[in-house]
């Protein structure tokens, strides 16, 4: 009996380990909030259009964003498999634990990235398909390598970071308007605190990867705190422009200020303690910091979405 089932059971253990293993290599977690951000973007694309927000073409634009944004995650991996390989954190993805080889993740890469923005620019329309495009080369080509030379690698990923509500927006309308704009200065801003409280909670693992990030190079923490603190005192008013473009209700811009406002209280919460960046207790402050940056932006989001407000053709 055992002879017979065991053939059935090591294929679903090995196609179960290539699926974790293409999530990672894909980002998955991060894909996937760059498909719901994108889907913020189709919708409030769509009620400034007048169509169904949930009609065909939404399948069509999420799927190729998240083709190209999975297809950029894989490829910034294969550039950076050596350097994941000395920190704690990423030594366990599949190309530096060497479950997948560099030409696996790097043509698996390229079908998505390329596939998706050309099924973008034919099934959609030109502009998204391009945008798309310009997103992941300005993600690999600029930001990547810059990770290694300089701490304004931050600032210049949070532009391609920032593309996914406007890639949404245009995927509707065809073309790049204000509203599409406030969606990405939002997400732009939003970076800042999230990233750099990454950075800080893992600043050992960067530094082992020779990776510049600000808190590897000021490790008193001074001026990743005060950057933290700015770009969340910034973030507020930028995140009460939806209302008065009409993207959204007074009640939005409530909660906007609300949560912008926490947000800010966390940040200010690491920046008081007034500790280096290998503090104990400053790494539990960056930790939860970081927890109020995942949760912001969906329920901002959320609540966008729950009180429209009245766009005009």
């Amino acid at each position: 009996m055992s002879t017979v089932s065991q053939p059935l059971v090591v294929p679903r253990q090995a196609l179960a380990s290539l699926a974790r293993d293409y999530a990672e290599l894909t980002k998955l977690r991060v894909t996937t909030l760059v498909v719901m951000t994108a889907w913020c973007g189709y919708y409030f694309g769509s009620l400034r259009s007048g169509v169904s927000s949930l009609s065909g073409n939404l399948f069509h634009a999420l799927l190729g964003i998240g083709l190209v944004s999975g297809g950029t995650a894989a490829l910034n991996e294969v550039m950076e498999h050596e350097i994941d390989g000395q920190m704690r954190r990423t030594a366990l993805r599949p190309l530096p634990s060497g479950r997948m080889s560099l030409w696996h993740g790097a043509i698996t890469g390229s079908l998505m990235m390329f596939g998706g923005a050309l099924y973008l620019g034919l099934v959609l329309n030109p502009l998204t398909g391009w945008l798309s495009l310009l997103t992941a080369f300005v993600y690999l080509a600029a930001y990547t390598p810059l990770k290694k030379i300089h701490p304004i690698c931050t600032l210049v990923g949070a532009f391609p970071g920032a593309m996914p509500g406007v890639l949404g927006w245009t995927a509707v309308r065809g073309r790049l308007e204000w509203e599409a704009l406030v969606m990405f200065a939002i997400v732009f801003f939003w970076q800042f605190p999230h990233f750099f409280s990454i950075a800080w909670l893992y600043r050992e693992d960067y530094a082992a990867g020779q990776i510049q990030m600000l808190p590897v190079v000021e490790p008193e923490g001074r001026s990743t705190a005060l950057r933290i603190i700015l770009y969340s005192v910034a973030l507020i008013p930028v995140s009460m422009v939806p209302t008065f473009l009409g993207m959204a209700g007074s009640i939005y811009m409530f909660g906007a200020v609300v949560l912008g406002l926490i947000l800010l209280c966390f940040g200010l919460r690491l920046a008081c303690l007034h500790l280096p960046v290998n503090a104990p207790r400053s790494k539990q402050r960056a930790r939860q910091l970081l927890q109020a940056t995942v949760i912001y932006l969906p329920l901002l989001f959320v609540l966008m979405m729950l009180n429209p407000g009245i766009i005009v053709k």
